[in-house]
């Protein structure tokens, strides 16, 4: 007897589900026999605390998936443009809302737990929005955390204000009038001797409100059309990297006028230069061999290493350094000059920047739908062939990137797809937004991932449980 088509669809579903539980549970086990082995070399002194610390790390941001036990619970009613995860805790995520509101979460304790205490609930425990008194007014696009405590967070909006919060109090203490709708804003995590805040509006100019002052310290004229995207650079304090409509990125040592740097996605270079301990190392190999070779030949007298303004007789990095006077930039004709100038990194706007944990390189989103990753150093594109993506071009999207620089996350359209940096392949796509995802943070913390989408929910990403909490407070 042939079995009905309803009935045999059905097994098969069943045979499919089965098949990915067990595939799921093997790859469970293979991995919590991975780390078992890596706890064991790490007892027997096979591998160094760091380097198993890194493993540990990254093996559990190869293990992100939608978490099962922890839950945020959406407080707005538009969609969710911003996160940020505090700097100085770990503990306080920062949302910002196209309802006007902000809201802020503790994702280390929990609110209430449900499922019989499997589930645990976030819910926002401090939110400002219309009807606060000095609130704004229209969608909030941007909401940072000030760098140094969770006393302070800034907001930037559409109602073209740049608003600072006192958190303990939820009242404004700061407001800076923008000439138009605002982007993005952000503070460099390294600062010590200024408290700026750079802001990319619809305007051709960027400006810097300094908090300590309460007044615009000064503004950046270079680009032709709005500045989508703002991102202080992670090895100065006085770098900024923008990028606007124009298409172009530049680079600004905010103590001088003008920009010191255009990248253009024409220069280029083929893949990542390779670390400094390997150059150093292949610098010593070089010199040994030709010491050898000249065994029996007469030493000549070495010529003194010349000295740099940092007392070594290494060369500092050209970033944050404008050019000597009568260098090879100054001495180039008007017209050259004029070329580099408009010279662009993507064909179309620059919608989103994130810098590498060591400062070295850079990654862009465009509304072209390209991502590229720029050595920040020579300037020059890697040309890392990203796979193809579609990414949004009517608003500026947040990039995350994993602690070790080695997975960057970029919001496509309705998920959010994690590509191995250095060689530009697509390692996890997470689908589980409804409408499409605006921003992501990654928690180095606690390897978390969180993103914000136009459903309005914040979706949190976890690893497997296969490590203990105890495991995590000892790595951390």
């Amino acid at each position: 007897m042939v079995d009905s088509p309803t009935r045999s669809s059905g097994k098969t579903r069943e045979g499919a589900d089965s098949d990915k539980s067990e595939t799921r549970s093997r790859r469970n086990g293979r991995d919590a026999r991975k780390m078992w082995k890596e706890i064991g070399d790490r007892e027997a002194g096979k591998i160094r605390p760091n380097s198993f610390s890194s493993r540990i790390k990254s093996n559990r941001v190869s293990n992100l998936q939608l978490s099962n036990y922890k839950d945020i619970v959406s407080p707005h009613r538009g969609s969710i443009n911003s996160l940020q995860v505090d700097l100085t805790e770990g503990r306080y995520l920062l949302s910002g809302a196209s309802d006007a509101s902000a809201g802020i979460f503790d994702i280390q304790r929990a609110t209430n737990y449900e499922g019989n205490g499997l589930i645990a609930k976030h819910k926002c425990i401090i939110s400002v929005d219309k009807q606060h008194e000095k609130g704004h007014k229209y969608a909030i696009s941007s909401a940072i955390w000030y760098p140094v405590d969770t006393g302070l967070f800034v907001t930037g909006s559409y109602d073209h204000y740049i608003k600072v919060w006192d958190t303990n109090t939820t009242q404004v203490v700061m407001n800076f009038k923008m000439p138009g709708k605002v982007y993005r804003t952000a503070m460099s995590t390294l600062a010590t001797s200024h408290m700026l805040i750079a802001a990319g509006t619809e305007d051709v100019q960027v400006r810097l409100c300094d908090i300590a002052s309460g007044a615009f310290a000064h503004t950046l004229s270079g680009h032709r059309d709005g500045v989508m995207t703002v991102e202080w650079s992670t090895s100065s304090e006085w770098v900024l990297i923008t990028g606007g409509c124009d298409g172009a990125i530049r680079f600004w040592d905010i103590r001088r006028a003008g920009c010191f740097l255009v990248l253009d996605q024409s220069q280029s270079q083929l893949g990542r230069r390779p670390p400094v301990l390997d150059r150093s190392a292949a610098n010593k190999v070089s010199v040994s061999k030709s010491l050898s070779a000249g065994q029996n030949s007469l030493v000549k007298p070495r010529a003194p290493q010349k000295k740099y303004t940092n007392g070594h007789g290494i060369k500092q990095s050209t970033i944050g350094r404008m050019p000597a006077k009568g260098s090879a930039r100054q001495r180039l004709h008007p017209g050259m000059l004029s070329i580099q100038d408009r010279a662009t990194a993507h064909y179309g706007a620059v919608t989103g920047l994130k810098v590498t944990e060591d400062g070295m390189y850079l990654l862009s989103a465009g509304s072209d739908s390209r991502i590229k990753l720029w050595d920040l150093e020579s300037g020059y594109n890697t040309l890392v062939n990203f796979e193809m993506v579609r990414l949004q071009t009517s608003k500026a999207i947040q990039l995350a990137i994993s602690q070790d620089s080695a997975h960057v996350f970029v919001p496509c359209m309705t998920v959010v797809k994690a590509f191995d940096v250095w060689s530009g392949k697509m390692s996890h796509t997470f689908r589980g937004h409804y409408e499409s995802v605006n921003c992501c943070w990654f928690s180095s913390q606690d390897q978390e991932l969180y993103t914000g989408g136009s459903d309005r929910q914040i979706l949190v990403w976890s690893p497997c449980k296969l490590i203990t909490d105890d495991m995590v407070l000892i790595l951390s």
